[in-house]
């Protein structure tokens, strides 16, 4: 009645129903995969890669901010600033952001900059997410501008170097790039002491992207770049450049250069170079005006490397001061090893004279006789000692070594021309420096351009001190040295560079330039070097004039009056002069009360004005122009402490006798010029109307006494209406 019973093992489970826990299990399997795998990424990021993603977060709600560092001044001997800087505007934006408004941001630009608006959708158009729209706006445009008011637009402080005499000392100073970068000059040579380190703060941004300093974040400030204060000195620098300009234009050459120093310091107190640079500007002007001469040109010195001739001459007693030696009258023939001759020349012809006289008038033939009793040897190691074929260490970039062979290396006629200056190259550093030596008592010393390097609070980092490098010759021969060149001045081939009552000692050259393996006809350097007063040298001073085409290319006829004409407004004129082996500084009126007014008739406004000061001297000016042309009382006059100069920027009348002038032109001028006109030649002015001038009495051209009445009759200008075609 009941049937069996079977096991449940013996139940067969249905294929689909077996199917479906193999899926479920495959499910389970999966989702327990899923969350070890989330658990496994979630430890990742919280852990392993915490800091990772903390950064990208902070990045989503701070910026960082750069706090740009201030590049160094550079300063002159005394103080005064020759380059500084001042913060600019430039403006970024992100390309991502800017996209769509960026044919108005592109328009906007266009209109302020006036580049094509193509050239900013350009940049806009750009895959990269920073480009530079316009870099270094002056503040005051950037504020009419306000470029941020664009999203993606970003301003950006930034400094941008100041040179404040234009093409003064241009090539010295150099020039940086767009990024305040040194590439030329002291710019290049001390970016590292004068550049700084920028600095930065932390901003934190809202949801609406507005920034703001939040307290407790991290500010690194800025350390701004050391100062240079320089050897240079801004009164002798000016007026050499101007002398220098003159000399050049006068003769129609190509260019030149003037160099001088402190032969017992080595502090270089000039180095001009014209045409010259104005490093704000520098891509006006043509890059072979860029360099510094000084230290990359090197050139044949001609009679000027005599000094080493008659040094190693002197030296031992080889040749005695009053030696005679026979000048061939003008023309010597000098038998070769082959059978043939060679001429040299001398351009004063002698015949029988001493050693110290043929130095005097720089004789060719002399030196080259000479050089037969020195030889090789005894010639080529003076050369050495001097400096020739070595740097001079000076701090500036771009210094060769010149050239000077070996003996072994020299031809048959090497020895007899590099006596009186051929086959041998010099930088006019060179040059400078071993002038300075004999100078100096025989003692050859570093040249330098930076006295000291001052941080940012003040603190000296450097300072130079004067360095001997050798003993060159000793004092006795330095003095008989300095007779030779004494003559030369007095009455031999420099007379040019004589000046009443000061003892000059000096040497011209005139050397052939050597262009493309040949020597160029026609084509000469002019050259003149010296140092004064003779019996204790405070300056030496070094001019080239590179290819004098105005008549004559002599250096005692273009360069000599080019020295004397510094010299004489530095020494006639009581500017100071640097004196001894510390740089310490005098003045020719010191021990006087009254001062001795300067010369500075053709310097600049702020650079009389600066050397008036400095004597205690006050100014006023009349005229407009950034030239002094004329100043009252007259150079030289003593004044007390605190008494005015007056300074005119506008020519003067003609200065008739007896305290008389004529009296100016001047019709057509504003009534304001014209009274400081009158004022330039000490007349005074009554006025009717105001305006522009339209008639006066006297007239113009009359005679009359200083202090005169000139009555001046004015209108109203004008207005112009000009019809439009």
């Amino acid at each position: 009645m009941f049937g069996r019973i079977e096991r449940s093992s013996d139940l067969q489970v249905p294929k689909p129903q077996r199917g479906l826990r193999v899926r479920w299990f495959l499910v389970k399997i999966s989702i327990l995969l899923f969350f070890i795998l989330i658990a496994w990424r979630l430890a990742q990021i919280q852990v392993v890669e915490a800091s990772k993603f903390q950064e990208i977060a902070r990045r989503q709600y701070e910026s960082r901010m750069l706090l740009p560092a201030s590049k160094g001044n550079i300063c002159d001997r005394n103080g005064d600033v020759l380059v500084s800087n001042s913060m600019f505007i430039s403006y970024a934006a992100d390309p991502k952001i800017v996209r769509d408004e960026a044919r108005r941001v592109a328009g906007e630009f266009s209109r302020f900059f006036g580049k094509p608006t193509k050239f900013y959708l350009e940049k806009l158009r750009s895959d990269r997410r920073f480009v530079w729209l316009v870099r270094r706006m002056t503040p005051d445009f950037a504020n009419r501008f306000k470029g941020e008011r664009f999203d993606g637009v970003m301003p950006f402080n930034e400094p941008k170097r100041l040179y404040h005499y234009g093409e003064l000392a241009g090539q010295l100073l150099g020039f940086t790039d767009i990024d305040n970068k040194g590439i030329s000059g002291l710019e290049l040579q001390y970016d590292k002491e004068m550049r700084g380190k920028d600095g930065y703060v932390i901003l934190q941004k809202d949801g609406l992207g507005n920034r703001k300093v939040s307290v407790g974040y991290p500010r690194v400030e800025a350390i701004d770049g050391a100062t240079l204060h320089l050897t240079i000195d801004l009164g002798y620098q000016s007026i050499a450049e101007e002398e220098l300009e003159r000399g050049v234009k006068r003769s129609n050459a190509d260019g030149g250069l003037v160099v001088a120093m402190n032969p017992r310091s080595g502090e270089i107190l000039i180095l001009a170079q014209y045409p010259g640079v104005n490093p704000s500007e520098v891509s006006r002007y043509d890059v072979k005006n860029q360099r510094l001469s000084v230290v990359t040109d090197m050139v044949e010195p001609a009679s000027v490397f005599k000094l080493v001739t008659a040094s190693a001459g002197l030296e031992g007693g080889l040749i005695k001061p009053d030696e005679f030696f026979f000048a061939e009258n003008g023309k010597y023939k000098v038998p070769l090893r082959t059978g043939s001759f060679r001429i040299i020349k001398d351009t004063h012809p002698r015949g029988w004279m001493t050693f110290g006289e043929a130095m005097e008038i720089s004789s060719n033939i002399v030196m080259a006789k000479a050089s037969d009793i020195i030889g090789k040897k005894r010639l080529y190691r003076k050369a050495k000692e001097f400096g020739f074929g070595s740097v001079t260490g000076i701090d500036l970039p771009g210094e060769i070594r010149g050239e000077l062979k070996k003996p072994s290396s020299w031809s048959v006629t090497t020895l007899n021309t590099m006596a009186y200056g051929y086959e041998v190259g010099v930088t006019p550093i060179q040059l400078l420096a071993a002038y300075g030596a004999v100078a100096n008592g025989g003692l050859l010393v570093k040249p330098f351009v930076v006295k000291k390097i001052v941080g940012a609070e003040g603190a000296v980092m450097e300072e130079t001190e004067p360095q001997v490098v050798r003993r060159v010759v000793t004092e006795e021969i330095a003095q008989t040295l300095t007779k030779f060149f004494e003559g030369a001045v007095e009455r031999g081939t420099a007379t040019h560079a004589r000046i009443e009552g000061v003892r000059i000692a000096g040497k011209t050259g005139t050397s052939r330039k050597y262009v493309d393996g040949r020597y160029e006809p026609g084509s000469y350097l002019a050259l003149f070097i010296g140092f004064f007063p003779a019996d204790d040298p405070k300056f030496v001073c070094l001019t080239v004039i590179d290819q004098p085409r105005n008549g004559s290319y002599f250096g005692s006829q273009i360069s000599a009056p080019i020295f004397r004409a510094i010299a004489e407004r530095i020494i006639s004129t009581s500017l100071e002069i640097p004196q001894g082996d510390r740089g310490t500084l005098i003045t020719r009126a010191e021990s006087s009360a009254a001062r001795r007014i300067p010369n500075v008739c053709n310097v600049k406004v702020v650079v009389a004005r600066r050397l008036l000061a400095e004597r205690g001297i006050k100014s006023k000016i009349i005229g407009e122009g950034d030239m002094v042309l004329d100043q009252t009382p007259e150079p030289g006059t003593r004044v007390r402490e605190g008494e005015t100069v007056t300074l005119f920027l506008t020519r003067r009348g003609k200065r008739l006798a007896d305290g008389y002038v004529e009296t100016p032109e001047l019709r057509g001028l504003s009534l304001r010029r014209a009274l400081n006109r009158l004022a330039v030649d000490r007349l005074l002015g009554t006025v009717n109307g105001s305006g522009i001038v339209i008639g006066q009495t006297p007239s113009p051209g009359e005679k009359v006494k200083v202090g005169t009445k000139v009555s001046i009759r004015c209108e109203p200008r004008r207005s112009t209406t000009v019809a439009a075609y």
